[in-house]
């Protein structure tokens, strides 16, 4: 029994392009790489998976964390505007 090969992530990168692309067979890719067919297909589902997430707008957030800032911000605007209501009578009924 022989070592475990270790892939670097081009290898892998290479390999799973390989097995999208489909011009040749998981169990070609697998004798030509010697990998075992279902590493192939392991890397093949992870790039497929994470693909999206290279043209994703790096300057804009995505939903859920920008409403979760909104919402921050309006807690905040409103503690301020119960601050300022409470300064306002503090410093009206003082002569």
């Amino acid at each position: 029994m022989g070592m475990k090969k270790v892939f670097t992530s081009q290898q892998k990168a290479a390999v799973a392009l390989e097995a999208i692309k489909g011009d040749r067979t998981v169990n070609q890719i697998a004798s030509a790489y010697e990998v075992h067919p279902s590493q192939i297909q392991s890397w093949k589902k992870i790039v497929q998976e994470n693909l999206p997430a290279l043209f994703t707008d790096k300057r804009r957030k995505e939903g859920k964390p920008e409403q979760e800032l909104i919402d921050e911000l309006y807690r905040t605007i409103g503690q301020r505007d119960i601050e300022l209501g409470w300064l306002k009578k503090k410093f009206q009924l003082e002569p």
